[in-house]
């Protein structure tokens, strides 16, 4: 089966003053998680997060990257994805100790953990939320973000498997008042597409499924990919930072330095010339 790839569509229900985003990775996702041995449940959680970025970033309302964190004391004790108003995401988890398979319960696998969400504009200031991260879901941690900071009402679904990831995103916009009606109709039929049908199907289709009776404003999909923006010359850089001293004595035992990227697992050698 061909699965729809990549791609970010946004799209507005202008009758119901309502605004919505669908993302459907595969490839990008895979590329993510490429080579890093992660367990399961920590797959899924970085597929999660990436849709979320995804969707996030598509909210920006100018040219600059956001960050989603989540910091806790269980055994992913780090997992991020940083993304642009492009749609070049990035991510990666740290993890401590062994995780189960089937551990999908949250709270367990991160503790007592906050997520931190930063928004960096390219031109302005940058702006940092920090959320409780104690809930069922990731998706129920992103919608508690945004009733604490913009206080507009958000519901936010997330899905993947290893393989595929994807997301769905409604929200009021302030011309809708308290009237909260039109949304939770549209809720309701957002929240009858299963996670199969969100991987199988095409943007089109699964919109067209959810939403044929309603007055939709569809916007061109924007393609999303996996960016590390690592390279040879930014990792010789960092290396300006190491004493000189024991750049030597790295090199006096090894012959030369290895530089590996946490990202996207490039490695970098620098022989004593390089670093001249």
């Amino acid at each position: 089966m061909n699965y729809p790839t990549d791609l970010l569509y946004r799209y507005t229900f202008s009758a119901q003053d309502v605004r919505g985003e669908l993302v459907q990775l595969s490839s990008s996702y895979q590329r993510m998680i490429q080579g890093h041995n992660y367990p399961a449940p920590v797959q899924r959680l970085l597929g999660e997060l990436m849709a979320a970025t995804a969707l996030l970033s598509a909210t920006l309302k100018f040219e600059g990257h956001i960050s989603l964190q989540v910091q806790g004391d269980g055994p992913i004790n780090f997992i991020t994805v940083n993304g642009s108003h492009q749609q070049d995401l990035r991510g990666l988890a740290r993890v401590r100790g062994t995780i189960a398979d089937d551990n999908n319960d949250l709270r367990a696998l991160f503790g007592k953990a906050v997520m931190i969400i930063t928004i960096t504009p390219d031109d302005g200031e940058r702006y940092q939320g920090v959320v409780d991260a104690d809930a069922e879901s990731l998706a129920q941690v992103i919608e508690r973000y945004f009733a604490q900071s913009e206080q507009l009402h958000t519901r936010v679904w997330l899905h993947a498997d290893g393989e595929h990831a994807a997301g769905m995103f409604l929200q009021v916009l302030p011309a809708a008042g308290h009237d909260l009606a039109a949304f939770e109709h549209l809720e309701t039929l957002t929240a009858s597409m299963t996670a199969h049908e969100l991987y199988a199907l095409s943007g089109e289709e699964v919109l067209h499924r959810l939403y044929h009776q309603e007055d939709l404003e569809l916007y061109a999909p924007q393609q999303v990919a996996f960016h590390c923006g690592c390279s040879r010359e930014r990792t010789l850089e960092s290396l300006a930072a190491v004493h000189p001293d024991e750049l030597r004595a790295i090199l006096a035992e090894d012959g030369e330095i290895i530089m590996t990227c946490d990202y996207c697992l490039a490695e970098y050698r620098f022989a004593d010339t390089d670093l001249a």
